[in-house]
């Protein structure tokens, strides 16, 4: 492909017929098609993987000069992506299948030349090594949670590493790990945006190089600590900031903290430029789960000027609790998969919507048109009581009958009664003892 020589497309081209699977009969499948013949798929591939297959193209067989060749930077920000997949051929086919294995979080801030390329390079390499999940890639960089066996997160981790474009960025520390698997997620999904975490702020005007300080577990462990001890006496200057969305915070959260209603993070700018008086000379401290948020949410408030400092947790909850399972945090770490939330500690600080029990356990509201959360504890789902609302309850039973297998926009009792961006109606006195 392109000006690659002959060995390098037929290499490019093994690499990527190898990333999909063979079904029994010795067909080889590909967007949901299966073919027997070689002219086949030689055909399929370069009318609908051609830039994949670029993608593949060993960027070290480039001439020095030509676009993205040479060891240099090359024109414009950032390295050339290099789009070698490691070798899985002495590895067994269980191995990298295997049903017991983690999740994989992470992200990397850095300037990304060639978006199209990079997601096509991690759309391959997340074939090749049977990964599942979902990776956001971006001029500003990649955010990522992939699930598979071991042995595959494993040899992921390893080429994220060697990836020119994250050399002296990207850490083993950076990658987040939890028990799981590929099938913690329905497909993958890999693509391109304009931001790596949809905050709704084009990067240009507020860049994630205009962040806050970053804390180790450690050091926050000791400024959450030290904020309690005086917002117990009333004399804290500081807000312990959750910056992730409302049914996230609602399942666990830091003590002391301030954890706005709000359903997305893109309405997060919108939080703070309503309730700028309330981080008026405030120290602020935040964190959500993986860290990602707090890079663009705590420029954000900087950019504002009205904080006297912003701090966030760097590697998020998800650090944290490595190190302190049994600290400030308190109740489920919610996840974006199949699993919902994943736990250190055995408290429970949510209930049933239906019932009041104690409950922590998510399920997906069960009327077609909605999909937002609901907690509801088992006592409650066997009576019926499945969607997230009454409202919804009775339309599901409507959109049933109907049965037009139709997807219908999110319209409920939950949604209606909730303000878009919340205006914190707290006193100094209840602001201060961090309640």
């Amino acid at each position: 492909p392109g000006n690659a020589g002959p060995g390098a497309a037929l290499q490019a081209f093994s690499l990527f017929v190898q990333a999909r699977e063979v079904s029994e009969g010795a067909r080889w499948r590909c967007c949901r098609q299966a073919f027997e013949e070689l002219a086949g798929i030689q055909r399929h591939v370069s009318m609908h993987h051609g830039a994949e297959l670029r993608a593949l193209g060993p960027a070290e067989r480039r001439p020095a000069g030509s676009p993205g060749g040479g060891h240099g930077p090359g024109p414009g920000p950032g390295p050339e992506v290099c789009g070698a997949l490691p070798d899985t051929s002495h590895i067994g086919h269980d191995q990298l299948t295997s049903k017991v294995g983690e999740v994989l979080l992470y992200y990397c801030y850095c300037e990304v030349k060639d978006p199209e390329k990079l997601c096509a390079w991690q759309k391959a390499l997340c074939q090749h090594l049977h990964l599942t999940g979902k990776v956001r890639v971006a001029s500003e960089g990649i955010n990522g949670t992939v699930g598979g066996s071991k042995v595959a997160t494993s040899l992921y981790i390893e080429v994220m590493l060697s990836q020119p474009l994250f050399k002296n960025i990207l850490c083993q520390e950076d990658f987040k790990s939890s028990a799981g698997g590929a099938h913690c997620f329905p497909d993958l999904r890999v693509g391109v945006f304009k931001e790596i975490v949809p905050m709704g702020i084009d990067p240009k005007i507020v860049s994630y190089k205009e962040t806050g300080i970053h804390l180790s577990p450690q050091e926050f462990h000791r400024e959450v600590e030290q904020y309690l001890s005086q917002a117990s006496q009333g004399q804290s200057d500081t807000i312990l900031l959750d910056c992730r969305n409302f049914y996230e915070s609602k399942i666990g959260q830091f003590q002391g903290c301030l954890a706005p209603d709000i359903r997305k993070f893109s309405y997060f700018p919108s939080y703070v430029d309503e309730n700028l008086e309330l981080f008026k000379d405030k120290r602020v401290l935040m964190y959500c789960t993986g860290g990602i948020r707090c890079e663009r949410g705590s420029a954000y408030l900087r950019s504002k000027a009205v904080c006297r400092e912003v701090y966030q947790l760097k590697g998020g909850i998800h650090k944290y609790l490595e190190e302190f399972p049994d600290g400030f945090y308190r109740g489920k770490l919610f996840v974006f998969d199949d699993r919902y939330a994943i736990c250190s500690n055995e408290d429970i600080i949510s209930a049933c919507r239906y019932c009041g029990a104690l409950w922590d356990q998510y399920k997906l509201c069960s009327s077609q048109h909605c999909r937002q959360l609901v907690l509801t504890c088992p006592s409650c789902c066997n009576k019926g009581l499945t969607a997230c609302c009454p409202v919804c309850q009775e339309k599901e039973l409507k959109v049933t009958s109907r049965a037009s297998g139709k997807a219908l926009k999110e319209e409920c009792e939950c949604t209606r009664k909730r303000p878009r961006v919340p205006i914190e109606r707290v006193s100094q006195r209840r602001l201060d003892t961090g309640k």
